[in-house]
C-alpha cells in the first residue's frame, strides 16, 4: 500500500465499536463498505449526529471516512462511529483537541443497558401487582 496519510481513531458506544480511519479527500463516508446514506437509511437526526465532530473541528469536506463497525444498534454504532472521527481529528491536528473536548465529543459515553435482575420483567420493571 501507498504511503497515504491517514488518521485513525476507535469509537465506542453501549456494546458498539468502531474503527474509523480518515484519508484527506473530498468527505466521502463509507461504513462497512457501504455509503452512508444507504447504511443509515432515511434517518436524518443519526445522519447529522456522524457529522458534528467535523462541524466542531471546522473540517467539513477534508476528509474521507472509512468506517468498520461491529456490535449493538443502529444507534450505538452512530454513536460509536461520532466519537471515532472525534478522536481521529484530534490525532489530525492537535489544535482541535480542546475544541472537541469541550463540545463533549472525546468522552466515551459510558452509559449501557442495566441488567435484568430476578423477579422482574426488566431491570426495573416489575410485574403486574394484583392485590386479590
Amino acid at each position: 500500500m501507498s504511503s497515504v496519510i491517514q488518521y485513525s481513531g476507535t469509537g465506542r458506544r453501549k456494546c458498539a465499536s468502531a474503527r474509523v480511519r480518515l484519508i484527506p479527500g473530498t468527505g466521502k463516508v463509507t461504513i462497512n463498505r457501504r455509503t452512508i446514506e444507504d447504511y443509515i437509511g432515511g434517518r436524518d437526526a443519526l445522519m447529522r449526529e456522524v457529522f458534528v465532530a467535523f462541524q466542531t473541528a471546522d473540517a467539513m469536506g477534508r476528509f474521507d471516512v472509512i468506517v468498520t463497525v461491529r456490535g449493538g444498534g443502529i444507534a450505538g454504532q452512530v454513536g460509536a462511529i461520532k466519537h471515532g472521527i472525534a478522536r481521529a481529528l484530534s490525532e489530525a491536528s492537535p489544535q482541535n483537541r480542546p475544541i472537541l473536548r469541550t463540545e463533549g465529543l472525546l468522552t466515551r459515553d459510558s452509559r449501557v443497558k442495566e441488567r435484568k435482575k430476578y423477579g422482574r420483567k426488566r431491570a426495573r420493571k416489575r410485574f403486574q401487582f394484583s392485590k386479590r
